[in-house]
């Protein structure tokens, strides 16, 4: 098992642990979760859209039984800063490169 920096853990709604594993960045940061001892995705997946005065909007993509199609769900949550995790790097890194 890997161990993960506390900064990019994360816990579901049962309580369950998470990593925060990034999936590509650009002018947005798209990341799934990951199981920590097994590194298995757990089906879930965010994407951060930042505007140019520096608003950030998360949503949630939920697959759809069609393939190829997915829902956004939008995370109202306060946007806190975290880290991911770049499995390439094998480090964390913040949300947002600057």
């Amino acid at each position: 098992m890997t161990e993960y920096p506390e900064t990019v853990l994360t816990k579901d709604k049962k309580g369950k642990i998470e990593v925060r594993n990034l999936i590509s960045r650009g002018q947005f940061v798209t990341y799934d979760y990951r199981e920590p001892k097994t590194f298995k995705t757990v089906g879930k997946k965010k994407i951060c859209l930042k505007d140019e005065e520096g608003k950030i909007t998360e949503y949630f993509i939920i697959p759809l039984k069609t393939s190829n199609r997915s829902l956004l769900i939008s995370d109202e949550s306060e946007n806190k800063k975290r880290k991911i995790w770049n499995d390439k790097t094998k480090k964390e890194e913040e949300l947002w490169k600057t």
